[in-house]
């Protein structure tokens, strides 16, 4: 992951050696050379998915000009670094105390997330609240895809409600816990603390935030919503809705592999999709 990269551009090389002082271990030699278990570790995964999708924009230089810039979940992050409104230093700093305190919140109740396909959003959501215990929708990745979140044994419940109600499939999904959900208070608490203490800037370009799904410009407007994600649903079906209406055409994904291309084209197939780089 992100090899290549490091061994065919000096500037990708810097920041990756860069990264590893910054993190105090070499996460290059797991990215690289690692097991998939290696690679899996809390305090790895979210470290290495942003620097592949931060560095590969920057060694893209003056051909990287977005008119408007997204991500999904961790990705806002790499988005901000990306648009200028976070250094890459403080982004990743920040990811990594994410990462941390998102594994600590996980530890302390048995809470999980699954896959709801092939039912609109406002019955997955009418589900929610009738079942006993925490379950919320937590990712509104594309038109009759949606994950929800929380305790369980409530999700589990829903699930199998889920399924009685329509939807095609409703599987548990193999994550640590409850992401996007109120599980996850004690994680925001912890990065709201560390986010309040890093200087935002105003992007050089509207950031579609998970929260409000909406153009965000105020550095102090962003800085609330990240705080609120980790807790809140991330809208991305409703993000790229309004990227397209305020005038997108072609979405290019920049980081590891192809998922968002795929979602961006559920949700609207007229759009025109690439990947950074190709």
């Amino acid at each position: 992951m992100g090899k290549e990269l490091y061994e065919s551009n000096a500037q990708a090389k810097e920041l990756f050696e860069k990264a590893n002082e910054i993190l105090g271990f070499r996460i290059t030699d797991i990215m690289f050379e690692g097991t998939a278990e290696a690679l899996k570790e809390t305090r790895v995964t979210q470290p290495a998915v942003f620097l592949h999708s931060v560095i590969l924009a920057k060694t893209l230089g003056d051909s990287f000009k977005p008119d408007m810039v997204a991500g999904h979940s961790l990705g806002e992050f790499s988005a901000l670094v990306a648009a200028g409104s976070l250094t890459f230093e403080d982004g990743l700093k920040l990811v990594s105390q994410r990462a941390l305190a998102m594994q600590k919140a996980c530890e302390i109740t048995p809470s999980t997330m699954a896959a709801v396909l092939g039912l609109e959003d406002n019955v997955v959501e009418d589900v929610c609240a009738q079942i006993d215990g925490v379950v919320v929708a937590a990712n509104y990745n594309c038109p009759g895809q949606l994950v929800i979140s929380g305790e369980t044994k409530a999700v589990e419940a829903a699930c199998e409600t889920m399924k009685a109600a329509g939807a095609k499939r409703a599987l548990l999904l193999p994550v640590g816990g409850a992401f996007h959900s109120p599980m996850m208070e004690p994680a925001r608490e912890e990065l709201a603390a560390a986010i309040e203490q890093t200087t935002f800037a105003n992007p050089v370009c509207p950031v579609y935030q998970n929260v409000p799904a909406t153009a965000v410009t105020d550095a102090d407007e962003i800085k609330r919503n990240l705080i609120i994600q980790l807790t809140a649903p991330v809208k991305w079906t409703q993000s790229v809705q309004n990227m397209i209406a305020d005038g997108a055409t072609l979405f290019t994904e920049v980081g590891p592999g192809n998922v968002l291309q795929g979602l961006v084209k559920k949700i609207n197939k007229e759009t025109e999709t690439a990947s950074a780089g190709a």
